[in-house]
Order: C-alpha cells, then structure tokens, then sequence
C-alpha cells in the first residue's frame, strides 16, 4: 500500500469536510454541504498560515482517502518542550479496516519525532471504545482525564 502524504491545499476542503462529516459523530457537528459554509474557508486559511500546524492528507493511488491535523504546541515544562496533537484523524469509510489508520499513525508519529516532539497526544470521545482499543495497540496510554468546557 504506497500512501501519498502532503499538506492540505485549499482545493482539498470539500473533500476533508466530506471526511469530517463522513462518521456518526462527525454527521452532528459538521455542515458538509455545497457550496461550504464559510467557516471552514476561514478555518483552513488559519491552519495553513500557521507553522505549528499540518493539515495533511492521504492519498492511495491518486485519490484523497485520509486526513488529520497536527499541531505543535510549544511550553515552558520539559524544559520549553514541544507536544504534537493529533486531531480529526478521518480515513473514507470505503477504506477503514485496511491499515490505513495503522499507517497514518506511524507517519504522524514520526513526524511529531522529525518536529522535536517528545510527546504525541490525543484525545477521544468516550463513545468511541474502539477508537481508544486502537489508540492502545500503538502505544498510546491512558495516563491522564481530560476534561472540556464547550463554550457554545
């Protein structure tokens, strides 16, 4: 399976939306529809002015099966460490269950290594066990609860 990683452009926007939305949960949250709601425009317009994040996809043989997003958050503890989050980690339902994920995982975390990252961080909804099963068969631990205050 050669997979094609490379940073998002703004002509992948409706597909990384379709792949948002493309989830039971993701179905909830997300507009997927044409044309986008500018909210997305801007939001991608962010992200890929940003050095400390990747929004990347994947590609199988020309065609955009993946995506995620990597953020690199500098801090003053571990010595003015660097932390890697990965977030909205979506592969098209046609291809989930062919390692896909497994692959993207393996190139995220040695992109976080190549960043100077000394941690690799996620976090998932608890309506989500298989998720969190997967996450553990990386390497991923559960060491910490995190908790969230959604703001609207």
């Amino acid at each position: 399976m050669a997979l094609t990683y490379r940073l998002a452009t703004e002509a992948d926007l409706i597909d990384i939306v379709g792949l948002l939305a493309d989830d039971q949960l993701g179905a909830t949250r997300e507009r997927f529809q044409l044309p986008l709601p500018a909210t997305y425009m801007e939001a991608f317009t962010i992200i890929a002015s940003d050095q400390h994040q990747e929004l990347t996809v994947v590609e199988l043989d020309g065609q955009l099966v993946a995506t995620f997003q990597l953020s690199f958050i500098h801090y003053l503890t571990y010595q003015g460490g660097i932390r890697a989050q990965i977030e909205a980690v979506r592969v098209k339902s046609s291809h989930r269950g062919q390692g896909l994920g497994t692959a993207i995982f393996q190139y995220a975390i040695q992109r976080a290594k190549d960043r100077g990252a000394h941690l690799l961080q996620l976090t998932t909804d608890k309506k989500r066990p298989e998720a969190k099963k997967f996450y553990k068969s990386l390497g991923f631990v559960d060491s910490h609860e995190g908790m969230k205050l959604h703001l609207r």
